[in-house]
């Protein structure tokens, strides 16, 4: 026969082991010092502010992408 073992504790035990998972992925995201975030920050501000700079005449930074247009009088892009 096999080890006998008990239900509740093994039970609980593994739940502690999928916290344990859950927790250090969350020390990985979230465990950061204010330096270190404010460094983030600078650097995708930074980014950002290259990219603007790169940015052609005429576009804007709507987000939607190229060849989205917008809905005037109910039909796309028409204009009028």
């Amino acid at each position: 026969m096999g080890e006998i073992i008990n239900l509740r504790r093994a039970r609980k035990a593994r739940v502690r082991r999928e916290a344990g998972v859950v927790a250090d992925a969350n020390r990985a995201a979230f465990g950061r010092t204010k330096a270190e975030r404010a460094r983030d920050a600078e650097e995708r501000a930074r980014g950002e502010r290259v990219l603007d700079g790169a940015r052609l005449d005429g576009e804007e930074s709507s987000g939607l992408g190229a060849g989205c247009g917008v809905i005037r009088g109910g039909v796309l892009g028409s204009g009028s």
